[in-house]
């Protein structure tokens, strides 16, 4: 099995590609090991020392180390145990994930405005898909007095590339299709978006 890496905009992050399906459907964040127990990769992921989270992306994985810690260091040991866990045919999850809070999903529903629906869309088709090229997701949370809130997950969370995303990219980008918006702002809740 061969796993391909990639460094992502944030330092402290790295993305795991092994080359197969990880999740079938949303996605699974973690930031501590008591939450990861329900994931066999995730737990072992969490038993390497440094390791401070590990996102599950639809082909990808990305993991954070802390900061004083180097790459060099600690890639083997991610290599390892990614490759040995999807040797083993272990699942991914023992049980279902118990998210802290339930994210609002980016799919509309009913109850949404014809605004917050632009911005789903929006979020869903432009945003998403270059966001998970990075390793990471954003996924809406809610749309209040003219403010988007957005959940950064994975190697998003906590990169200091991520509020010139927001601000230059997203924000402009949003605004210039949904005039109603005027700002855009991150909140750091560790929901999986399952």
């Amino acid at each position: 099995m061969f796993i391909q890496t990639e460094d992502t905009p944030n330092p402290d992050a790295m993305k795991f590609i092994p080359g197969q399906e990880v999740m079938e459907k949303g996605t699974a964040s973690f930031s501590e090991k008591e939450a990861a127990k329900v994931s066999p990769l995730a737990n072992a992921l969490f038993s390497i020392e440094n390791i401070e989270g590990v996102f599950f992306g639809k082909d990808f994985i990305s993991v954070t180390k802390n900061k004083e810690t180097d790459w060099g260091i600690l890639k083997p040991s991610v290599l390892t145990t990614i490759m040995e866990h999807f040797i083993s045919g272990a699942p991914l999850f023992d049980e279902e994930p118990a998210p802290k809070k339930k994210a609002k999903k980016s799919a509309n529903t009913e109850d949404d405005s014809e605004i917050v629906k632009q911005i789903k869309e929006l979020i869903e088709t432009r945003v998403r898909p270059a966001v998970a090229e990075d390793g990471g997701d954003i996924v809406f949370h809610s749309f209040e007095e003219g403010i988007v809130k957005l959940e950064m997950h994975g190697a998003c969370a906590g990169c200091p590339s991520s509020t010139a995303t927001l601000k230059v990219g997203i924000e402009n980008m949003l605004r210039h299709y949904v005039p109603e918006v005027e700002s855009v702002e991150a909140i750091n809740d560790e929901i999986g978006d399952l």
